[in-house]
């Protein structure tokens, strides 16, 4: 069992009290490869009497229909029509929101006008950590957000899914069995397994490369010797802000750079007072951060158009149009991806130095096809739209994934086949005073 486990085993189609609730519907925006596996595991609920599936591509039809028990129905509909979401929403008991991640706050920000709760995998916003007017700006809009949400008695519940999501449960369980926390590292990445990483940069996109380049050229920050450290987005992938780690259940060790503010969750997590280390890290096998280190740094993830003889040219743009081109930087019908999570917790409990960690290591599943960056995503958002339906997630306006009930939700995810390993161990770190 998980710290602090709850024994009565909560099931979805269940409030907490035991009651079985039924008859609910579902809007699910975006049936692309997230949504086809949430949308697979809503139908199969007993609490889900229907679930609409919103995709702006009409081949998505069939892919809905095809679902057992008549649950499912498919409307082609483009997402950014506000007017006609709205009308579904109206309609829905909670909204599972696959879009890409330019639509997350104007949708969120729908569904609190229509009153109705809404779970997202993306980030509302990503801050810039520097305090400044966009994130002051931001601030004050989720604020609205928030007590619009709480007028209306809803819950708005963000960055649940794997990495942002998964990892953000897990931290907070992993802070909670310590007194003291010293250091917060967390891990996430969907990468091919080892055997299948055979293309030049060692790596396959199981999602968007735009939005993955887009991800590349951020700046990002860091604790560290209890500081604010901020690295530039041409330096994310330098050997003096990246590390390796090892995993006994990887055939090679990963190498890790940056992703996004530390210093921002760092501060979610309530840890700023006490925390010396901390980062949030991508992996990724080891050659792929020396090539983008030379891409970064010859200006190929830049957004400022280039003139050339054809006209402007952004060079991001320009390389995910060239990457994406290409058959061998995608899943062949063979072929595995691999979707991990690893936090790793260190600081003081009773006087005594530990460790804390959880690991999550899926591969795609062959019965069903599903890809495990696909899996890691659909089912914590399957199983948190039901969390909310049922009454377990009960807070009402923006929640963060911390503040979601770690174990019946582990629980869940484990019955899906995503076991989330916990362990404790000594830790050599100082005891400080």
């Amino acid at each position: 069992m998980f710290p602090g486990e709850l024994s009565s085993g909560w099931m979805p189609g269940h409030t907490g009290g035991g009651m079985t609730v039924s008859g609910k519907s579902v809007l699910l925006l975006g049936v692309g490869m997230q949504g086809r596996v949430a949308l697979h595991d809503l139908v199969q609920s007993p609490l889900v009497a229907e679930v609409v599936a919103v995709d702006a591509n009409p081949q998505a039809r069939g892919l809905v229909e095809d679902q057992p028990g008549g649950k499912a129905r498919f409307v082609c509909l483009d997402a950014s029509d506000r007017e006609k979401v709205a009308g579904l929403m109206r309609r829905s008991d909670v909204v599972v929101e696959l879009l890409p991640g330019s639509l997350a706050f104007p949708t969120a920000a729908l569904a609190a006008s229509t009153g109705v709760s809404l779970i997202s995998s993306m980030y509302l916003y990503q801050p810039r950590g520097d305090s400044g007017p966009e994130d002051r700006e931001f601030e004050h809009r989720l604020g609205l957000l928030d007590a619009e949400a709480k007028n209306k008695g809803i819950t708005i519940l963000p960055e649940f899914g794997l990495d942002p999501g998964i990892d953000l449960v897990c931290g907070m369980e992993a802070i909670r069995q310590l007194d003291e926390v010293h250091e917060l590292l967390t891990y996430g990445a969907g990468i091919p397994q080892w055997v299948d990483a055979s293309n030049p940069l060692r790596y396959k996109f199981s999602w968007s490369v735009a939005g993955l380049l887009n991800s590349y050229a951020r700046p990002a920050q860091v604790i560290r010797g209890g500081k604010p450290v901020q690295i530039p987005a041409d330096r994310l992938f330098s050997p003096s802000h990246t590390h390796h780690l090892r995993l006994d259940a990887l055939e090679e060790p990963v190498e890790c750079f940056a992703n996004g503010d530390a210093v921002h969750y760092a501060r979610m997590f309530g840890i700023t007072h006490t925390v010396k280390e901390a980062g949030r890290y991508t992996c990724r096998w080891a050659g792929h951060c020396a090539f983008w280190e030379k891409m970064a740094g010859a200006g190929f993830l830049s957004e400022a158009p280039v003139v050339t003889p054809s006209g402007p040219v952004k060079p991001l743009e320009f390389v995910a149009a060239l990457l994406s081109s290409q058959e061998q930087f995608n899943y062949g019908p063979t072929e595995r991806d691999m979707a991990l999570v690893v936090v790793v917790a260190r600081g003081i409990k009773h006087g005594r130095p530990l460790e804390i960690t959880y690991q999550l290591i899926d591969r795609r599943d062959p019965a069903t096809g599903f890809s495990a960056m696909s899996r890691t995503v659909g089912f914590p958002m399957s199983v948190g739209a039901q969390m909310i339906l049922s009454g377990q997630i009960a807070r009402h306006g923006v929640i963060t994934p911390m503040e979601v009930p770690v174990a019946p939700l582990l629980g869940e995810l484990k019955r899906r086949g995503l076991d989330i390993r916990h362990s404790v161990a000594g830790w050599s770190g100082p005891v400080t005073h």
